[in-house]
Formats: C-alpha cells, sequence, structure tokens
C-alpha cells in the first residue's frame, strides 16, 4: 500500500497539486489586483488548502472554533511541524488573516507574487529599518479588524518538538491589546518531517486544536513575557504526548 500511495503522489497527486497552485495564485494576484485583497487573498487559497489535503487523502480533524468570537482580531500563534501546517490553517481556521512569513518566500515563483498582493507580512530582518516596516505593516492590518497568524518558532522543527520563540508576535498583541490564541497542529511532522531525505507523503491524520485567547492583563514587558510564556504551555499542553519536552 505505501508503495502504491507513493506511486499515486507521483502519477497523479503532484500534476494536480501543481496545477492548483498555478491557478490559485493567477487567480489571487488578479483578483487582488482588481478587486478586494481580502476577499481574494483568503478564499482562493482556502479552497485550494482543501483541495491540496483532499487529493492527498489526509484526514483532518479540528477543535476549539467555539472559542472565537465573530468580528474579533486575533494574533493566532502556532507551533511549526512541518510543511502541510500552511494547508491545515489556511484551510480549517475558518478566519479571514495575514500570514506572517519569512522574507525568502516571497521569491517562490507565482506564490510570492500573490502573497505580496494579498499583503501578507514580509518579516525582513536585514537591517532595523526594514523590521521596522515590517512591524509597522502588522500594526496597520491589525488595527482594521483582520488578524495575523504566525510561527513564532520562526522555523519548523527538526524534531517535532518546539522551538524557541521570537517575540515579534506578542509584542505586537501587547502593543494593540488584542488577545493572543495558541494553535496546536499535531501530524504535520509525521506527514513530511523537515529530516527527511525524501519528499514523500505519509498518511497521517492532521489535527488543529484551536485553544481558548489569552487576554492582556497589562501592557508592557511584563505582559509580553507572561504571553509567551502561557502560549507556549498552552501549545504544548495539546501536542501528543512523544513530542512534548
Amino acid at each position: 500500500m505505501k508503495y502504491l500511495y507513493r506511486i499515486y503522489q507521483i502519477v497523479i497527486a503532484l500534476p494536480i497539486i501543481i496545477v492548483l497552485t498555478l491557478l490559485t495564485a493567477l487567480t489571487t494576484s488578479v483578483g487582488c489586483i482588481l478587486g478586494n485583497g481580502h476577499f481574494w487573498g483568503y478564499y482562493p487559497p482556502v479552497i485550494w488548502s482543501k483541495w491540496v489535503l483532499g487529493v492527498l487523502f489526509l484526514p483532518v480533524k479540528v477543535t476549539g472554533r467555539e472559542n472565537l468570537k465573530h468580528g474579533e482580531s486575533y494574533v493566532f500563534v502556532s507551533n511549526h511541524q512541518g510543511a502541510f501546517d500552511i494547508f491545515l490553517v489556511f484551510g480549517h481556521l475558518h478566519r479571514n488573516f495575514k500570514w506572517m512569513m519569512k522574507q525568502q518566500l516571497r521569491k517562490i515563483p507565482f506564490v510570492g507574487y500573490a502573497c505580496e498582493k494579498s499583503h501578507h507580512i514580509f518579516v525582513d530582518r536585514r537591517n532595523p529599518a526594514k523590521m521596522m516596516a515590517t512591524y509597522d505593516q502588522a500594526r496597520a492590518t491589525l488595527k482594521h479588524g483582520m488578524s495575523l497568524v504566525v510561527f513564532p518558532e520562526g522555523s519548523r522543527t527538526y524534531d517535532g518538538r518546539i522551538g524557541k520563540f521570537k517575540r515579534g508576535a506578542f509584542v505586537l498583541a501587547d502593543e494593540l491589546q488584542l488577545p493572543v490564541v495558541p494553535l496546536t497542529i499535531n501530524g504535520s511532522f509525521d506527514v513530511m518531517p523537515r529530516t527527511s531525505k525524501w519528499y514523500w507523503v505519509h498518511r497521517r491524520r492532521l489535527t488543529l486544536t484551536i485553544h481558548a485567547p489569552i487576554y492582556p492583563q497589562s501592557q508592557g514587558a511584563e505582559n509580553v513575557a507572561r504571553l509567551m510564556e502561557e502560549s507556549r504551555k498552552v501549545i504544548e499542553s495539546g501536542l501528543d504526548e512523544k513530542y512534548r519536552d
């Protein structure tokens, strides 16, 4: 069965995913140029994400949507288990948001351009001025009622466990006094580990746990530290036991 699934990935799934990705990037780019970027930058990628997971027969389970209030802005922070985190969150969070992503992703053909036109936020750490511009863009986005999704580890895990968190997302949440919503992703590391020499997809269940929002209790460095610590504890509490520290 494993080898039949691999043949399926090469012969059927991969061509479909490539076509879907190109069509989504084109639709998103044109739609954002001609119309509402918040609409075209969200709904086509949602459909794309669900189709990619469906084509690969990856089951998905989501819990905790009842923790979110309609119309409220959030800073979502999630562990980063693997490449399929993007499809899981985009397709199944059911919340219009912008990603905060690495500057290097802007270079991906078609996709990078579509993300730029969708007003997703590229983190540019090349110098302080560019970092300041990144956070200014994030502030402007959040002030208009949009939510933000961040992987505070900055990159995918090497072993399934949570890495060190960066402060940026929590500083923004503190400055704008917005609630932080921890997200726990399970299964993505097992679907395609970062350390794998070959990019085979392994059929595993992907789960997304949406935890209760953590609201600000004050403002300043103490609140930032509290948000980071509580978010990490909550995210880790939802991890499969083998990936908890």
